[in-house]
């Protein structure tokens, strides 16, 4: 007997592709991948990706993330944040569990939270101008 492969629906995955440019502000409950650039909030119940040749500059509040290219701003994860080799990232850290591969930058400070003080900073954080 073979293994059920998840059924994946693309219409749930947000995508900003390289070369296009965005500013304002991101909302939705399922997952984003952000191949481009992007200036503004990102707020997800889902996960986050940040590709290879994306550039972000502002806050990011999510469930999950994994970060390939590069960020300028704070970054709140509720569950596993992952920095990809090669990645750099500038701001500071709000989640519960961090993965960091080797030639990865990050410049800031990291501030490690449960669930509840994750949903106190995050609220903060999504709400803000």
């Amino acid at each position: 007997m073979s293994k059920l492969e998840p059924i994946l629906n693309v219409n749930s995955i947000s995508r900003i592709s390289e070369g296009t440019r965005i500013k304002g502000e991101i909302n939705s409950p399922y997952d984003i991948r952000l191949d481009g650039e992007f200036e503004g909030k990102v707020v997800s119940s889902g996960k986050v990706i940040i590709g290879e040749k994306a550039a972000v500059k502002g806050d990011i509040v999510c469930g999950n993330m994994d970060v390939y290219g590069k960020i300028d701003g704070n970054i709140f994860v509720r569950e596993v944040l992952a920095l990809k080799q090669g990645c750099e990232v500038n701001g500071n850290l709000c989640i519960r569990r961090l993965i960091v591969e080797l030639d990865s930058s990050f410049n800031g400070n990291c501030r490690m939270v449960d669930g509840e003080s994750f949903d106190k900073a995050a609220g903060i954080a999504a709400e803000a101008e």
